[in-house]
């Protein structure tokens, strides 16, 4: 299989999303859900990643963003949102947060507000642990 193939293969071809090690996604499936990330913020950040499994520029953006992390675990929650089953729950997070719906786009919550947005290729795994270091 070629870089381009593993870049751009849509989970419905049977690929799995696989993080490294260190990074400790936990999956954001219901609306309930996101309304308790959003109350327990202000215990730590949350970090949404909003995904798009049959996008190529989603799942590139994903796989830099998982790349350079480096953060401990246990400083802020890391949600990963797969719009595709759950656009439901990317719908009340546009309603509750008052950001407008982008794929793929990074959210993160302190003190139930948005401390940054951001879409596409301007999602900065530097900028997103900066933030998350400066609001512990």
């Amino acid at each position: 299989m070629g870089i381009l193939d593993r870049l751009f293969k849509s989970d419905s071809e049977g690929t799995k999303e696989e993080s490294p090690k260190g990074l400790p996604w936990e999956m954001l499936e219901s609306i309930e859900q996101f309304h308790n990330v959003m109350a327990n913020s202000s215990k730590k950040p949350k970090v949404i990643f909003k995904h798009s499994t049959r996008c190529g520029i989603s799942r590139m953006v994903l796989k830099n963003f998982e790349m350079g992390y480096t953060l401990q675990n246990g400083v802020a929650g890391f949600y990963l949102l797969d719009l595709l089953n759950n656009r439901e729950v990317s719908n009340e997070i546009a309603s509750k947060l008052n950001v407008s719906h982008q794929s793929p786009q990074i959210i993160i919550l302190r003190d139930e507000q948005v401390l940054h947005t951001e879409s596409h290729h301007g999602i900065d795994i530097h900028k997103v642990e900066e933030l998350i270091n400066n609001n512990l």
